[in-house]
């Protein structure tokens, strides 16, 4: 099926053109209301839909796919398209690529209506019990607002009053990016709010950076980075600081990082542990073909690879589709989980 998907791929300009072309021809009305404009944007909105299924069908997981139409869904209607359009627009997919690819016909329509499925879903709530969820909310306001004096000052006086670094990063830093995407996705803020927040905590982060050396330094070394394409790069970061805090030498390469050079990296510095992270799901072939070249190279072959990132949340055991040697929740998992796999190892 890999080759037939390589051909969905190829094909994904010219087969989202036929989806939002399908899509107008047999809705009038969207002609009539929203022009070329729309048709532009229906175009675009169907080449994404495109590449989360590609993802879906090459990593044989039918909720990666159900997941993106629930967060597509929440996303349209905070922007005044109802889910019956996005219902419509899907089952075009499905009809114009079984059409155009009938060898994933059957695969296609199995994953879309997962995705059908999905979008009868009820959305869950924001959860505002979390620990110290009044610091982050003030915390979330600050950043907002670009106020990077009075973030910067709450994050030191809440240290100050005894909360852990450990804390801070999980339970400020965290869930506040987590809190921003949840934004962004209802239209209660744009990609410039979105940008100017990670920026000022990726600016406290760095004010932190004296306390990540104070502890004693251990034998170990890390190595962190996004693969290809993944631009998304503060959780990566926050990874790397919490094996700093732990006493590692760590190296954090960064957002979109090409393979050989973590490649590179890993064998030069002889990295314990390598940690992959993957945000958005269509990156995960990019994650699949770094940990190939991890296991190829005779210079990384003590290596052991972790990943962490939204889609192996939404797929627990995604992470052994790609070859992982194990998935990390969060930051604390992954400290956990390294020393597990270097006991196994030795």
């Amino acid at each position: 099926m890999s080759d037939w998907i390589d051909v969905l791929a190829a094909n994904r300009s010219d087969l989202a053109r036929a989806i939002a072309e399908t899509h107008f021809d047999r809705h009038p009305e969207l002609r009539e209301r929203y022009g070329a404009a729309g048709l532009a944007h229906c175009t675009a909105d169907a080449a994404y839909h495109l590449q989360y299924l590609e993802q879906a069908l090459r990593v044989r997981n039918d909720e990666l796919f159900a997941d993106y139409a629930r967060w597509a869904k929440i996303m349209l209607e905070a922007r005044h398209i109802p889910a019956a359009d996005l219902a419509s627009n899907l089952a075009t997919v499905a009809e114009v690529v079984g059409e155009k690819v009938p060898a994933l016909a059957a695969n296609v329509r199995q994953t879309i209506d997962a995705g059908l499925r999905a979008l009868e879903a009820v959305a869950e709530a924001h959860d505002a019990s979390q620990p110290h969820a009044e610091l982050a909310e003030a915390y979330l306001r600050a950043v907002l607002a670009g106020d990077r004096k009075v973030a910067s000052r709450l994050v030191a006086d809440a240290i100050s009053g005894g909360v852990s670094l450990h804390d801070v990063y999980l339970h400020v830093f965290q869930s506040t990016q987590h809190e921003i995407g949840r934004l962004w996705q209802r239209n209660e803020i744009g990609v410039a709010d979105e940008h100017l927040a990670t920026a000022i905590t990726q600016m406290v982060m760095s004010q932190l950076y004296p306390m990540l050396f104070s502890g004693p330094r251990r034998q170990r070394t890390f190595v962190s980075a996004c693969v290809g394409g993944e631009l998304h790069e503060i959780g990566a970061r926050m990874v790397a600081d919490f094996f700093e805090m732990d006493g590692w030498k760590t190296y954090y390469l960064g957002a979109n990082t090409p393979v050989s050079g973590i490649v590179k990296m890993i064998c030069e510095r002889k990295a314990d542990i390598a940690g992959i992270s993957v945000t958005i799901s269509f990156n995960l072939d990019a994650a699949k073909q770094v940990i190939n070249a991890i296991r190829g190279e005779m210079g990384c072959r003590d290596t052991k690879v972790i990943v962490g990132g939204y889609p192996f949340a939404v797929a627990p055991e995604l992470w052994k589709t790609i070859g992982a040697d194990g998935y990390a929740a969060n930051a604390a998992d992954a400290i956990l989980l390294a020393e597990r796999l270097i006991g196994e190892r030795a």
